[in-house]
């Protein structure tokens, strides 16, 4: 299954996507930074640069991307866990840092539920505003994400 996107309200983008593994190993794979790397790195010419966790309520995180041929500017995404409750959902706080831009503080909530082939993950995504859900969905952030799920199909 590929990314699913639905806009919900003004401010809202829900997420969702199935993964043929069982949810305590796809939430791990959200929360270990040694995972993240795997599947956060090497595809679009990018690679991970720096990937930082500590997935706890109050705990931070960060991940830079490099160009892999140096061709491309690096961004990262950076925030706060704000609740985990494993293996069915996280609460964090994100922001993107582009060359452009950086966005505000955007509310994300991701949830790991089993069904018959593995997990559905959904994810709801709560801007500031239409216009910035909007500019973030301009950035092709959906499928920079798609392209790293597939690579987290692999693990």
């Amino acid at each position: 299954m590929t990314l699913e996107t639905k806009l919900q309200g003004d401010r809202q983008l829900i997420l969702t996507r199935a993964f043929a593994a069982p949810p305590d190993r796809v939430f791990r794979a959200h929360t270990e930074a040694a995972l993240v790397r795997q599947w956060m790195s090497g595809t679009m010419g990018y690679v991970v640069s720096d990937c930082t966790y500590d997935a706890r309520p109050g705990g931070s995180f960060r991940v830079v991307w490099e160009s892999a041929d140096g061709d491309m500017p690096s961004f990262s995404v950076s925030g706060e866990f704000l609740a985990l409750d494993p293996p069915h959902r996280i609460e964090h706080v994100e922001r993107m840092h582009l060359p452009e831009m950086t966005t505000s503080d955007n509310h994300i909530v991701t949830e790991f539920a089993a069904d018959a082939s593995g997990t559905l993950m959904t994810i709801t995504m709560t801007f500031d505003s239409s216009d910035a859900r909007d500019e973030a969905i301009a950035t092709g952030m959906t499928e920079g994400m798609e392209a790293f799920y597939l690579q987290l199909d692999t693990l």
